[in-house]
């Protein structure tokens, strides 16, 4: 499963992008989503810079894999998301 969110239309209000990108993040933790594809759109490169600042956060970073950024289209990321990672009790019952 991928989730897609697009930030064209909140753009330049700093809160809603948070709020849109935190929500985001945790609709993929619900649903195991494999992926995140995030949306700043080309412009000047402040959005996207914004986004990244964002999820280099610590208490977020942990909660997802890696970002990629599309070669294909700079105005793009993906968040990819590893729901079966190890917590470091593997084995545990065996």
């Amino acid at each position: 499963m991928k989730l897609k969110l697009d930030l064209h239309d909140i753009f330049n209000k700093g809160q809603q992008i948070d709020k849109a990108l935190r929500g985001i993040i945790d609709e993929a933790i619900d649903k195991k989503a494999a992926m995140v594809e995030i949306i700043p759109g080309k412009g000047t490169g402040a959005l996207k810079k914004k986004v990244i600042r964002f999820l280099d956060q610590k208490e977020i970073k942990q909660l997802y894999h890696r970002i990629e950024k599309d070669g294909d289209n700079w105005g793009r990321l993906f968040v990819h998301f590893r729901h079966d990672a190890p917590t470091g009790r593997r084995g545990r019952g065996r």
